[in-house]
């Protein structure tokens, strides 16, 4: 790739100390803020993560991006940095974690940290400083040296006190590192987004979420210089001009109504601009997108349509019937678990798809889209809820985290994906098990599963049934074309 090309338009990292200091609720509200401006905002989340990317999605109207390092190569990012920029203004991201923190303890990959290098991006740190004073200069000049390679070109803080207190904060800060701080919030309850065990609460369950959006943005507009944030993104590029910018007069107008995973924005799979449109010949992919399944990344929607897939989206909880000429289907992660009984209701559903794969029809699943494919789903209350019944064994929901990070994944058996022996990387975030006897699955592993090369422990997991794939590992397809390419060919041919 020719290294100009990273540098087409503008473009800043919000990065945090650690998880949890806000640099989520930041972002949205540096979007919003920014959108209010005139300007087009192309957002990317660094890492494996499905539900922050809706909540930037429904700031930006355009579909966020995930940037990962640790499945991708460092080439493969950064082509897909540059296809979603196309038509922005300038660029987004949202750090992963702590700055450093990535796949491993002994190297940067998968960081924010690496991320911003390989873009040129400048990294705005958010710092919590709540329970610190002059400190926080010891704290933030701490990270400013751990790796003078980075970016760092400046702090935003969180939780203040008072005006004094993030007064003083700053001026500890600047004074350690030399670096400016852009800006303060305040402890705020009105602006954290509600979590639970996988994260944040899913956009599509969201009430007013135009009201929320504008309420950060307001909060970013009144304790942030956003013009000086412009300034520092702008020197990613060394392009951007922005007095040429043309801002409304009444910057307060943001979403006029409130947006959902089902409205426009993102109903209908974000094509690459460079990607064919599919005809009304091309085979019909049934994806599953609802409150209960939204995690997917576009890349892995797009790369399917560019192999020739026709996308249609389908609800497990609303519709009976898969889509008229089904000749996939495409069920993505999610929160099975908390709609387990209507899925358990819906057996019309799930008999149409037990007659699809007799038919050989090709059906992947994706941790929840595998939970949905078992034989029934118990919840923490214990009560079994029957599902698909095309995978051997039920799913158990546990209280704590069951399985979290990247792995290494080796094809166990030819796949839809991957041929004997064959690798991929991927990802585990779930909190339920899977519950069943080795003699039922015997021969029908998915995965031989590592947590790192020369990992010398390894595991079976997920299931494989001729064109059935289902296991709790997430993957991004963009990891080679092959894959989008392999599952297209075996839709509506049997084989």
């Amino acid at each position: 790739m020719d290294e100009r090309q990273t540098h087409s338009i503008p473009r800043l990292l919000v990065a945090g100390q650690s998880s949890g200091v806000g640099k989520t609720t930041i972002t949205l509200g540096l979007i919003a803020a920014l959108r209010r401006r005139g300007l087009v905002v192309q957002p990317f989340k660094c890492g494996p993560d499905y539900i922050d990317p809706t909540y930037h999605t429904l700031a930006a109207g355009r579909p966020c991006r995930n940037l990962d390092t640790w499945m991708l190569t460092p080439e493969q990012m950064r082509a897909g940095f540059e296809r979603a920029c196309a038509g922005a203004h300038l660029a987004i991201i949202e750090g992963v974690m702590g700055l450093f923190d990535g796949a491993s303890y002994d190297e940067e990959s998968g960081s924010a940290a690496q991320i911003a290098k390989l873009l040129g991006a400048p990294v705005l740190l958010v710092l919590d400083i709540g329970k610190l004073a002059r400190s926080a200069g010891a704290l933030a000049l701490g990270y400013q040296q751990f790796d003078c390679d980075t970016p760092l070109a400046g702090f935003i803080l969180n939780n203040a006190g008072s005006e004094s207190h993030a007064r003083g904060c700053a001026g500890a800060i600047t004074a350690a590192t030399g670096l400016p701080v852009v800006g303060w919030l305040g402890k705020d309850n009105a602006l954290r987004i509600p979590e639970r065990h996988l994260g944040l609460i899913p956009t599509g369950e969201r009430e007013a979420l135009d009201r929320l959006i504008e309420a950060v943005g307001n909060a970013v507009e009144a304790g942030l210089d956003v013009a000086q944030i412009l300034g520092i993104g702008d020197q990613g590029s060394g392009t951007g001009d922005w007095d040429r910018v043309e801002f409304p007069k009444s910057p307060n107008r943001l979403l006029s109504r409130r947006r959902r995973l089902t409205d426009e924005t993102i109903a209908d799979p974000p094509l690459d601009p460079q990607c064919p449109v599919p005809n009304r010949q091309s085979p019909t992919l049934a994806v599953a997108r609802d409150e209960a399944f939204s995690f997917y990344y576009p890349d892995n929607l797009e790369l399917l349509a560019a192999a020739g897939a026709r996308i249609h989206f389908f609800s497990p909880l609303q519709n009976e019937t898969l889509p008229p000429e089904t000749a996939g289907v495409y069920l993505g992660g999610g929160f099975p678990e908390m709609y387990a009984e209507r899925l358990s209701r819906n057996q019309a559903l799930w008999a149409d798809l037990r007659r699809l794969h007799a038919r050989r029809i090709p059906i992947y699943a994706e941790c929840g889209g595998f939970m949905a494919l078992t034989e029934a789903l118990v919840d923490l209350d214990g009560v079994r809820w029957p599902m698909a019944g095309l995978v051997p064994g039920e799913t158990q929901m546990q209280s704590r985290l069951a399985g979290l990070g990247y792995r290494l994944a080796s094809a166990a058996a030819p796949n839809l994906l991957l041929a004997e022996g064959e690798s991929v990387r991927g990802h585990e975030f779930h909190y339920s098990t899977w519950a069943v006897d080795a003699e039922r699955i015997a021969g029908h592993a998915a995965w031989t599963l590592r947590r790192r090369p020369g990992d010398a422990n390894s595991r079976p997991d997920g299931y494989v049934d001729g064109n059935l794939l289902a296991s709790y590992l997430h993957i991004h397809f963009g990891q080679r074309s092959a894959f989008a390419e392999r599952f297209v060919a075996k839709m509506g041919t049997g084989d």
